[in-house]
């Protein structure tokens, strides 16, 4: 019998960079304000927020370019993001604190836990999944967070009729999604080009502009959490 414990598949690794010392600064002052802990069960959001509004997650939001342009834009919605490194945590909380932005909060820990441990059922509207990483080498695609048990638990936390936005500069990798989101019975396709999204209502990031620069075309999805 194999008494070995089960070690998850992550689909990231710690690559942090170094923080400089705004990014330190800004961690130390605004965390306190704007982070949130690993909680023992779901967490209620209109508590958190302190009112009922349109809420939308966004997972790993690398630098924040995205996230901090919708909550400063959009202060009638309330937005929550998650990222593992403590750089672009530091760029996000910056950049909402020098806009006055309130309606805002981050998590920086595995977005595949803070799923599970933070939302309950249909306590989402919109889920972002912009530029994850590719994996591009065949060996390494298992390690590719779009899979059909992550497409469940997004599934599981999004409202029906509510919209999972992804973008990827790798085709291969748009072409995997498509076919895990395609297949799953919780999602309906609400591209209009072929199943793609001609224009995506959202900034653009720095990870997209490096695809750019290589050559990389880029693809975005949407899918509809189904009735």
């Amino acid at each position: 019998m194999n008494t070995t414990p089960h070690r998850r598949i992550r689909s990231f690794v710690r690559r942090e960079g170094r923080l400089t010392p705004g990014q330190q600064r800004n961690l130390d002052a605004l965390w306190p304000h704007y982070g949130l802990a690993l909680p023992a069960a779901p967490l209620d959001w209109d508590a958190v927020f302190g009112r009922s509004a349109t809420r939308t997650l966004e997972i790993g939001f690398g630098a924040g370019e995205v996230l901090a342009a919708l909550a400063i834009a959009r202060p009638d919605e309330d937005f929550i993001g998650v990222e593992v490194y403590l750089t672009g945590v530091g760029r996000l909380l910056g950049a909402l604190d020098a806009a006055g932005a309130t309606n805002a909060r981050v998590f920086a820990a595995d977005a595949v836990d803070v799923l599970a441990a933070a939302f309950g059922p249909a306590s989402l509207d919109h889920v972002l999944l912009y530029f994850p990483d590719p994996w591009p080498k065949k060996r390494h695609h298992k390690r590719r967070i779009v899979q059909p048990g992550f497409a469940d638990e997004v599934a599981r936390v999004l409202r029906p009729g509510g919209l999972w936005r992804l973008a990827t500069d790798w085709h291969d990798y748009a072409e995997h999604m498509r076919d895990v989101l395609d297949a799953h019975p919780s999602f309906s396709n609400a591209g209009d080009a072929d199943g793609y999204v001609s224009a995506p209502p959202r900034t653009g990031t720095r990870f997209e502009s490096r695809g750019r620069r290589k050559g990389h075309a880029v693809f975005d999805m949407a899918y509809r959490r189904r009735e």
